[in-house]
């Protein structure tokens, strides 16, 4: 118990140190975060070195975050953005997925191993996008809504994303392998069962619940139900977050909709908080100083080819012209999926632990630049206005 305590109060300590000297820079509190993770972790002071834990630990800031989003989000406000999700979403990793490829191969890297890497660093951060939407109150713009479908999409590509992996290996998966058709058939099950639940029982329970009138069993059946469907939709392979988000929106037309928003902002804000500091203690810094030049080519290459493709495609997802640049960096970074990708590829023999580690170094620098390209955005936007404008 001691141990755990103190662990909080390091995690506590530095991020009241480092969040409001971040955010008084101007850097915002997510490079604050990350920043503190540095400090704390394995290759700095080694306060914290059980680093796994944490960052599944963490996850669940992620989960409370698109939990809240889901109770935004009603059903037919959904399906009117199916071309949003759909359209922009396959057309936006497709193309950022094929450019890292390129860029791999020409690096010199084997076909497999670039597939796998353009891939997984395709998908953009849903943490941080949307800890940048929420923060600026832009959910409801143009640029929110078309990077909200773009994750939200990389959620849901992950069944064949993950099943295509044990093809690339290099040997043939064995026959008591689930084949795709039947995870995605397991996925859609899953998905049938739970929407009804939420249909037909969960306004009923939380009608028995309230009646108690002891409003901390009312939040922890809200806790319990977002968790539960969270690993329900983890046992099919989806993504927790999209799980979440199918939580909240199963709530969204409910009465207690807004009791229940208010009762997980604390626990969103606070454990969200860890995910970034979890992910700034996960980086590797041996690689970096073992492989310098190539971890900085593949960071300037994913975030440069990332902002370039999305800048263009920021038209056809009809971004307003002055937005494209902001929308094109907000997601140019590699997302923390990434990190169950590189787990993945690990355990079908398509890259070897040097190769995983350097990716997911990659990953986590390319997160720590958006907000300093994000910063630089604002100010040469502000340079450049006319007088008397934002």
């Amino acid at each position: 118990m001691s141990k755990l305590l103190i662990d909080i109060l390091i995690f506590l300590a530095a991020a009241l140190v480092t969040v409001p000297v971040m955010v008084r820079l101007g850097f915002g509190a997510v490079l604050g975060y990350l920043l503190a993770g540095v400090l704390i972790g394995p290759w700095a002071l080694q306060l914290i070195t059980d680093v796994d834990s944490i960052l599944h630990f963490s996850e669940l800031g992620i989960v409370l975050m698109m939990f809240v989003i889901g109770l935004e989000m009603r059903v037919d406000a959904l399906w009117a953005m199916r071309r949003t999700i759909f359209g922009y979403g396959a057309m936006q990793m497709t193309v950022c997925a094929a450019a890292l490829l390129a860029i791999f191969m020409l690096l010199g890297l084997s076909w497999r191993i670039a597939m796998t890497g353009g891939l997984a660093l395709s998908l953009s951060s849903t943490a941080m996008v949307m800890s940048e939407l929420q923060e600026r109150k832009s959910m409801d713009t143009p640029t929110g809504r078309a990077g909200f479908g773009i994750l939200l999409f990389q959620d849901m590509a992950a069944i064949p994303l993950i099943a295509l992996l044990p093809l690339l290996g290099p040997t043939v998966p064995t026959p008591v392998a689930q084949p795709g058709w039947l995870t995605a058939l397991k996925a859609l099950a899953m998905l049938a069962a739970i929407a009804l639940a939420g249909r037909y029982l969960l306004h009923v329970v939380l009608q028995l619940i309230r009646s108690t009138g002891v409003p901390e069993i009312f939040t922890a059946f809200a806790l319990f139900w977002i968790i539960s469907i969270a690993l329900l939709m983890q046992s099919v392979h989806l993504s927790m977050s999209l799980g979440a988000f199918v939580a909240g929106v199963l709530l969204a037309d409910s009465d207690y909709r807004h009791e229940v928003e208010v009762d997980m902002a604390p626990f969103k804000g606070l454990l969200l908080g860890l995910f970034f500091i979890a992910v700034g203690m996960s980086m590797d810094f041996s690689v970096l100083t073992r492989e310098p030049v190539r971890v900085a080519v593949l960071v300037v290459a994913v975030v440069g080819i990332k902002t370039i493709a999305q800048w263009f495609l920021a038209n056809r997802f009809e971004v307003p012209a002055s937005q494209r640049g902001y929308f094109a960096i907000l997601l140019s970074q590699g997302g923390e999926f990434a990190f169950v990708v590189m787990a993945a590829s690990l355990t079908a023999r398509v890259i070897d632990q040097r190769q995983a580690s350097l990716v997911t170094l990659v990953v986590a620098l390319s997160m720590a630049t958006t907000p300093l390209l994000l910063l630089v955005q604002r100010r040469l936007r502000s340079a450049h206005a006319p007088a008397g404008t934002s």
